[in-house]
Order: C-alpha cells, then sequence, then structure tokens
C-alpha cells in the first residue's frame, strides 16, 4: 500500500497596503507622475530660492537694461534668461516668484478648505433654512465670473497680496462647501454613521471623527485643482495691477511691467508666461492623477 503524499501548502499573496494601492493606481497615469515631479521641482526652488537663484530678485544693473538671454545675439552668461528693463536678472525673479506664486496658492486653497469644509458640513448635519441659506449665498457666488468676483472684492479690501489672497478664497469657496455637503449627506445615510448616532455620539464627533474622513478624497482632488485657479487667478490679478505690487517677483506683476517691451524684448513677458503655464499644468496633472487613484470608480 502506497504511502499518500502530503500536499504543499498553498500560500495567497497579501494583498498590497493602502499606500502601495494609491501608488499603483496614481503611477499609471505617466502624466500625473510628469506633474509630480515637477510641482516637486517647483516647491524645492521655492524653499532654496536665496541659494539657487544667482542674483538678488530686486538687484539692478544700469549697464544691462533688457539684456537678451545667452543664446541670443547681446546676451551674456551672467544672465541666462536676460534682464528686464531696469537690468534685474529674469531668471532670480522667476525663481523668488515660484516661492511668491506657490505660497498664495497653498495659501488660498488653505483658507478655502477650512472655510468650505466648516459650511459644508454645517449644511449637510443642520438642513433646513440653515442648508438652504448657506446653498443658496454658494449659487450667487458661483453666478458670477471667478475673475470679476475676485476684481470686486479687491476693489472693496484695496490692492495688495492679502487682499488679492482673500479674494481669490472667496472665489473657490463655493466648490468646497458644495463637495463637502454632497459627501456629507451620502455618507450620513450609511449604517456606520447610524451606529455611532445610536451608541449616543454627538454632532461634533459625528462631524469630524466619523464623516469627514470618509469625504477627504474628493477635497484632496479639489483642492489639488485649486492651487492651479488660484495661482492663474493671483496671477491675473498682479497683471491688473490689483494683487501683488512691485517690485515684488510675482509671475503676474512681472507680466504686468512687461507689456510696454512685447514688441523688442520677447523674453521679459515669455519666461513668466511659461512659468504660470508649467505651474497650472502641473497641478492639473496632478489633480487628475488623484482623481484616478482616490475614485473606486475610476480605478483601473
Amino acid at each position: 500500500m502506497s504511502a499518500v503524499m502530503p500536499q504543499p501548502l498553498q500560500t495567497q499573496a497579501t494583498p498590497p497596503g493602502p499606500l502601495r494601492e494609491f501608488w499603483i493606481s496614481f503611477s499609471a497615469n505617466k502624466g500625473a507622475v510628469g506633474g509630480l515631479v515637477v510641482v516637486a521641482v517647483l516647491l524645492l526652488l521655492a524653499l532654496f530660492a536665496p541659494l539657487v537663484a544667482p542674483h538678488s530678485p530686486d538687484a539692478t544693473n544700469s549697464a544691462a537694461f533688457l539684456k537678451p538671454p545667452v543664446w541670443q545675439a547681446g546676451g551674456s552668461s551672467q544672465y541666462l534668461l536676460g534682464t528686464d528693463a531696469i537690468g534685474r536678472d529674469i531668471l532670480s525673479r522667476l525663481i523668488h516668484g515660484a516661492r511668491l506664486s506657490l505660497s498664495i496658492g497653498l495659501g488660498v486653497v488653505a483658507l478655502s478648505v477650512v472655510a468650505g469644509i466648516a459650511l459644508g458640513l454645517v449644511a449637510g448635519f443642520a438642513r433646513g433654512v440653515v442648508e438652504i441659506f448657506i446653498m443658496r449665498a454658494m449659487d450667487i457666488l458661483l453666478t458670477l465670473p471667478s475673475l470679476l468676483l475676485a476684481i470686486v472684492v479687491v476693489a472693496i479690501l484695496g490692492p495688495g497680496l492679502v487682499n488679492a489672497m482673500l479674494a481669490v478664497a472667496v472665489v473657490l469657496l463655493p466648490h468646497y462647501v458644495r463637495i463637502t455637503r454632497a459627501a456629507v449627506i451620502a455618507e450620513t445615510a450609511k449604517d456606520y454613521v447610524t451606529a455611532a448616532r445610536v451608541s449616543g455620539a454627538g454632532t461634533l464627533r459625528l462631524m469630524f471623527s466619523e464623516v469627514l474622513p470618509n469625504c477627504a478624497a474628493p477635497l484632496i482632488v479639489q483642492a489639488s485643482l485649486g492651487i492651479s485657479t488660484a495661482i492663474l487667478d493671483a496671477a491675473a490679478l498682479g497683471f491688473l495691477g490689483l494683487g501683488a505690487q512691485p517690485p515684488s517677483p510675482e509671475w503676474g506683476t512681472m507680466l504686468a511691467d512687461a507689456r510696454e517691451f512685447v514688441l523688442r524684448a520677447w523674453w521679459v513677458v515669455t519666461f513668466p508666461g511659461l512659468m504660470i503655464l508649467i505651474a497650472v499644468l502641473a497641478f492639473n496633472l496632478l489633480g487628475d492623477g488623484l482623481r484616478d487613484a482616490l475614485d473606486p470608480k475610476l480605478k483601473r
């Protein structure tokens, strides 16, 4: 009688952790990875601007007015991207402008997210008259063109960088309120919220411990997209003279200072515009990748 050979044990592969699963979904979008790389480079430039920039952003050179880039006839290796009308190094101003523009984008989105979450939670839980009042106010803000609304707010508060940030935050606020309210209404109908309410959880605990963590994914996606919108709107206000004031090296303000030299010094307009384009495109690609990775309906 032959002995029965023992069967080898089959080991099941452990599923990837949440961070690895997120990275697999995110890295499948090559554009999102490229956007992440560009955003990381911009953040590093912003953090180490005094070390990376070859010159001070406000230093002038009377012997180098409207110096062309180094590869063009008349250019100098001292000023790789040329100089502006009063002899300031454009490369140094662009690098320091990255710090200013990214600070504007992150600050505006932080203000909008905090206020939007608070109003959205109140609207989603209170319902009734309070919800109607909050949502109708947000609908009124959404009916107005974003740039026009920002101009009106700055006209009331006065021109300046801080007032421009507040104006753009008001423009972005309705999006976070609507997303938070919709997510709260969807989550409060689920069993885990009912169980927490039956167990004696108060309204504040339901808001911040139970519901809000499960509303984070759409808010993160909207925040990443909102940074690009904030940079663009702040640059538009700076171009109109309502945002950051000279001599701040903000990209929109640099465009405004260079308007009269468009035809005879192309570099003073082209490079700030390219920086705005690259930053906005990078954050949009990053937001698309986050949406694909965080939304279960869109995962590949």
